[in-house]
């Protein structure tokens, strides 16, 4: 199975998931529609002034230049937005 078939089979099961909770859902997973997607992701990802990585917890939380506040739960992000700890006074 190539990486869009998995993507594909990844937005499905969410789709499923979201129909169970009776909220309907939208899955872009290639073309212009992902292009599209991406792009305002990352404008979205610009307006970003703060961001608080809270591993013990799997929550990022992101403070974008209008105050407003996005929390992302996740178990891998806030340990890739970690710095590994430092012991040394530099």
């Amino acid at each position: 199975m190539n990486k869009d078939e998995q993507a594909r089979e990844a937005a499905e099961r969410v789709l499923q998931l979201e129909a169970e909770l009776e909220a309907e859902g939208d899955a872009r997973t290639g073309g212009d529609e992902l292009a599209h997607s991406r792009a305002v992701l990352h404008q979205w990802v610009d307006s970003v002034v703060a961001v608080v990585a809270s591993p013990g917890v799997g929550r990022v939380t992101l403070i974008h230049g209008d105050g407003s506040q996005t929390k992302i739960a996740s178990p891998n992000l806030p340990f890739l937005l970690s710095r590994p700890a430092r012991f040394a006074d530099e």
